[in-house]
């Protein structure tokens, strides 16, 4: 997991990464104004890992 999470946090506009094992679930903040969620799932899936599912949250 510690490459899911390496290879996103090094992502342009992404600050912060937390991969939860347990849970195979990936939580990431980043600026939706320099990447999408789609790119860094298409990063993962790079990666060999597949992504299910999408969630976006907007800040509050």
């Amino acid at each position: 997991m510690q490459k899911i999470q390496g290879a996103l946090a090094q992502q342009k506009g992404v600050s912060d990464v937390k991969v939860l094992f347990n849970a195979s679930k990936v939580k990431a903040n980043f600026d939706e104004q320099v990447t999408t969620a789609d790119a860094l799932a298409e990063v993962v899936d790079r990666l060999g890992y597949s992504v299910l599912s999408l969630k976006v949250k907007q800040p509050q």
